[in-house]
C-alpha cells in the first residue's frame, strides 16, 4: 500500500544484531550494563504501551543499536535518540539510516543523559515522552532527575531490572517500597505495566526485568516543602529497620507524630505520601 512506511530491518534479530555488531566490532560492556534487546515483539510492545503516535515527541535515553528507536519511529513519533556510548554512535546511525525511518523522524544524539543540556534537547515542544531501556545504575537517578528538573517530560516509559521497577512503583506496605517510590509518588503515579523475560536480550542477563509507566501529575507541592519532604523521607528510610521514632529522632518529636497522625512506632515502608508530608511539615515547625 502506498504512504506506509518501511517496517524497520536492522537489529529486531539476533542475526541482524550479531550482524550489525560484526560490521561495526561491536561488543555488548558490561560496565555499562549494554544488554541490547533484539526481539521485535518486545520493542512494539513497548512502544504501544507509550502510547506515541504521530505529533508526539520521544525522547529515548540509551537508544543503543536502535530497536526500539524504530520500534518508536513507525508509530509516527519524532524521536531523539541519545547514546552515550560512542562505539555504539555511528552503528545506531548506520541502522536508522537504513531503516528509512531517518531525519527529520529520528535524530541521533551522542551524549550522556547525566550531563545532558535538557532545555537545548527539548527546545521546540512542551510535551515530551521519555521511552527507554535503562541500565541498572541510570534508572532510579534519571527518573529522579527528570521529575525534579525537566518540566517538558510528561511521562516516562522505562524498561528497567524488576526489582529497579519495584522500587519506583511500590504502594504502601509494598515490596520494594522505599525513597525512590514515594519521591515518584510525589511528582505523580507509577505503575508497572508489564513483564519482560530475560530471553528477549543480549547477552541474556541474570534477572527479568519490565516495563514501568511513570505519569507526571502535579500535586502543587511547594519547593521548600518538597526538599523537607525528601530529607524527612531520606532519613526515615536511611534506618529502615528502626521505627519512625528512632529514624527520624532529632527532626520530629513525638508531639510531632502526634499532630501529624503518625503512630511513632510505624515502619517507614507502611506509610503514605500524605503521611510522609505530614511528617515533613512537622521537622520545620517550631519547637514547642
Amino acid at each position: 500500500m502506498a504512504g506506509l512506511r518501511k517496517a524497520p530491518s536492522l537489529t529486531h534479530s539476533p542475526s541482524a544484531l550479531r550482524a550489525l555488531m560484526r560490521r561495526f566490532d561491536i561488543s555488548p560492556r558490561r560496565a555499562l550494563g549494554q544488554n541490547f534487546v533484539i526481539d521485535p515483539n518486545t520493542v512494539r510492545r513497548m512502544s504501544k504501551l507509550s502510547g506515541a503516535g504521530p505529533g508526539d515527541r520521544v525522547i529515548e535515553v540509551g537508544a543503543g543499536l536502535g530497536s526500539l528507536t524504530l520500534a518508536l519511529a513507525e508509530t509516527g513519533a519524532s524521536v531523539k535518540a541519545v547514546e552515550a556510548d560512542r562505539h555504539l554512535v555511528p552503528a545506531l546511525r548506520c541502522a536508522v539510516a537504513e531503516s528509512g525511518l531517518g531525519p527529520p523522524g529520528v535524530e541521533v544524539i551522542e551524549g550522556d543523559a547525566r550531563t545532558l543540556d535538557w532545555d537545548s534537547v527539548l527546545a521546540g515542544a512542551d510535551r515530551w515522552l521519555m521511552v527507554s531501556n535503562l541500565p541498572y545504575n541510570l534508572a532510579v537517578p534519571l527518573v529522579l532527575d527528570l521529575l525534579r528538573g525537566v518540566e517538558a517530560v510528561a511521562a516516562m516509559v522505562v524498561m528497567v531490572q524488576k526489582e529497579v521497577g519495584e522500587r519506583l512503583a511500590a504502594p504502601p506496605g509494598g515490596r520494594g517500597r522505599g525513597i525512590p517510590s514515594v519521591l515518584v509518588e510525589s511528582y505523580g503515579s507509577a505503575r508497572v505495566v508489564a513483564p519482560v523475560p530475560a530471553s528477549v536480550f543480549y547477552p541474556r542477563p541474570r534477572v527479568e526485568s519490565v516495563i514501568v509507566r511513570v505519569d507526571r501529575d502535579e500535586r502543587g507541592i511547594a519547593a521548600a516543602r518538597r526538599d523537607r519532604l525528601e530529607r524527612v523521607v531520606r532519613a526515615g528510610f536511611g534506618r529502615r529497620r528502626q521505627m519512625l521514632r528512632r529514624s527520624l529522632a532529632g527532626a520530629v518529636d513525638r508531639t510531632g507524630f502526634d499532630r501529624a497522625g503518625v503512630d511513632p512506632t510505624a515502619r517507614p515502608e507502611t506509610l503514605t505520601l500524605d503521611q510522609w508530608l505530614r511528617l515533613a511539615d512537622e521537622s520545620a515547625a517550631p519547637a514547642g
